[in-house]
């Protein structure tokens, strides 16, 4: 008896603490499961947080060739090509006022921003934690360095509140001019309006004439919320964050233990 067709057309997964292990790799069994998906006709898209420039080297040691959403849904990108598809930058006068509405209510920030385009730097001021690895930055001293060029994202972080308040705060102070998320630890990014990982998701599924009724996704921070307000199946790795967690339609296994093989082979196998 043959198995089950397999019942998704596109499968979207994060990248960083779902697809990816915590040493930036991805288990041969999460790579022989995602190519069992595609040969039985699915696609796989990569939605994450980082931008192009922080995503493409990985893209390129996975010999991943297809459509990524990047920058937390500001760029849909062609990796195969290396080409960006398309790309939304943040009103810096309008993030300019959001962050100045935020200090006023709980003081200084330590800021960071990522610039638009394929090559665009991350910028880092005095005071902001950068995780360890090898993402480059570029630290700036002069404010007015911030804004001198187009930007998908500014990153802000507090020396007093944690990750979840300083995202509550955020989006309490200003969630009428931009979008506040929290997408990792010491992540926490200010977006343009209504940007998400869903809104670029969307659009890279339709060039490739999927919808969302076609879509499971994986994910692991409150960023991914909307992506699984978006698709028709949403799965929350075993490490992922609780507000992700409250919204999944199913949990797996973390990302050290394959919870995407683990249930893509359910799938597979019917």
């Amino acid at each position: 008896m043959s198995p089950a067709p397999f019942p998704y057309k596109l499968v979207a997964t994060d990248l960083d603490g779902t697809l990816l292990r915590g040493d930036d790799t991805v288990s041969e069994r999460t790579r022989d499961a995602l190519a069992a998906a595609t040969a039985a006709g699915a696609a796989h898209i990569i939605v994450t947080g980082r931008a192009v420039p922080w995503t493409r080297h990985i893209l390129d040691d996975l010999g991943y060739d297809g459509l990524a959403v990047c920058g937390q849904g500001a760029q849909v990108y062609h990796a195969g090509e290396h080409r960006l598809l398309t790309s939304v930058t943040l009103d810096r006068q309008l993030a300019g006022l959001a962050l100045s509405k935020i200090e006023a209510e709980i003081g200084p920030l330590a800021l960071a921003a990522s610039r638009d385009g394929l090559d665009g730097e991350v910028l880092v001021s005095a005071g902001y934690r950068v995780q360890e690895g090898p993402l480059p930055v570029v630290v700036f001293e002069d404010p007015s360095e911030l804004w001198s060029a187009p930007l998908n994202k500014v990153y802000i972080q507090h020396p007093g509140l944690d990750d979840d308040e300083l995202a509550k705060v955020a989006r309490a102070t200003v969630g009428s001019l931009v979008d506040v998320v929290m997408a990792g630890a010491g992540v926490v990014e200010i977006l343009p309006l209504g940007l998400s990982k869903a809104t670029g998701l969307s659009l890279a599924a339709r060039r490739l004439g999927l919808r969302a009724s076609d879509t499971i996704a994986f994910g692991d921070m409150p960023n991914d919320i909307p992506m699984f307000g978006w698709a028709a199946h949403g799965v929350a790795m075993a490490n992922a964050h609780d507000e992700l967690k409250a919204v999944a339609h199913e949990i797996t296994a973390s990302n050290e233990h394959d919870g995407i093989a683990v249930v893509l082979e359910q799938l597979l196998n019917g």
